[in-house]
Order: structure tokens, then C-alpha cells, then sequence
């Protein structure tokens, strides 16, 4: 079985609450969160749309022309985008020595078919998987895996943040490792936000 192409990439916070997000294919992207949760990002191509947490470990990605589609959130950092078109990776996720240890390991390596996303979710499986998501963000998270629908086979240890970037190669996101801060805005953003 071939293994999907790896894009990583880092977040860096804006003074005005925003995220800078820099794809290692030359992409970027600017991202924000809205009350409801999505998050809305535009990049330097000329694409927008929104990205929005379903379910324990799955991603969608709307763009803006009407186009949509589904990440995997498959733990430390990564994020299975589609059928295995590609994995994105948050490289700030991991810094330093444990980053190396992790990248040594090979973690892009060995994604099974059963941790891709689906192709399609009918609007009544978005609605369970938006319930689901919102009784998890309620019960104030339990320790659970990543953003997906039906499984949470691959969860990363918590049902916390996502890295907020999803796409297929026209838009991206993984989902993140790291819980939100909710400091001093109430659910701030913690670089790890729908990958």
C-alpha cells in the first residue's frame, strides 16, 4: 500500500488573535475563530471558506465556491485528509527533542485505509457528528480521541483542539494533539486549532 504525501506545517498567533499558518508546499493561510466554533481561514491563492470540528476525530472543510471535504484526525499532530490524498502535519506540535524522536519514528509511516475520512457524509451524519461534538465541548472533554465520525480509532488523547486546517491540497487542516487554552478570551487559540 502506497502511503500519502506528508505536508507539514507551523502556526504562529497574530497580535490581533488570528493565526499565520505556513504550509511546507508554499501555501498560506490565515485563520480564525468564530463564536460558533469554525473556524474561517483564506490563503494566498485566492480560496476561503471555513473549517468545522465534527464528531470526536473528523474535519470538514467548506470552501467558499462550494466545494467540501474530510479530514481524519489520526493523532500527535496529524491529520489523514480524504481517501489518503494526503497527511497533514503540525510540526509545531512536537518541538524540540520529542520532535525529532517522533519524526525518527516515522510516524507518516504505516496509515491504514480504516483511518482515512470519508468521501461523503449525508447533511443528517453532520448533524449527529455537530451533536456529538458539542456533548463532548459540554462534558468539558474526557480524555478522548481526535474529530471523526463513527470511530475514534487513531485519537490522539483528547478530544481538546483541532489544528483547523483541512483541504485537498486547495485547502488543509489537521486535526490538533493539544486542548484549547481558555484564557482570558474564553476559548483562545492554541496553535493547534482543525489541522
Amino acid at each position: 500500500m502506497t502511503q500519502p504525501p506528508e505536508i507539514t506545517y507551523s502556526d504562529e498567533l497574530l497580535a490581533d488573535g488570528t493565526v499565520h499558518r505556513r504550509y511546507s508546499d508554499g501555501r498560506n493561510e490565515w485563520r480564525s475563530r468564530s463564536s460558533d466554533g469554525r473556524i474561517h481561514w483564506r490563503d494566498d491563492r485566492g480560496d476561503s471558506g471555513t473549517d468545522e470540528r465534527l464528531g470526536r476525530d473528523l474535519v470538514k472543510r467548506s470552501h467558499a465556491d462550494g466545494r467540501a471535504g474530510y479530514g481524519r484526525d489520526i493523532g500527535y499532530g496529524r491529520t489523514v485528509w480524504g481517501q489518503g490524498q494526503y497527511v497533514l502535519v503540525n510540526r509545531s506540535s512536537f518541538p524540540g527533542r520529542l520532535g525529532v524522536v517522533l519524526g525518527a519514528l516515522g510516524l507518516g509511516a504505516g496509515i491504514a485505509a480504516v483511518q482515512y475520512a470519508p468521501e461523503l457524509l449525508s447533511s443528517d451524519e453532520e448533524e449527529e457528528l455537530r451533536r456529538e461534538a458539542e456533548r463532548a465541548r459540554n462534558s468539558g472533554g474526557d480524555g478522548g480521541g481526535g474529530d471523526g465520525a463513527g470511530s475514534s480509532d487513531g485519537g490522539d488523547g483528547d478530544d481538546g483542539g483541532f489544528d483547523d486546517g483541512f483541504d485537498d491540497h486547495g485547502g488543509f487542516g489537521t486535526a490538533g494533539d493539544g486542548g484549547d487554552d481558555q484564557g482570558a478570551h474564553g476559548d483562545a487559540w492554541d496553535g493547534d486549532d482543525f489541522g
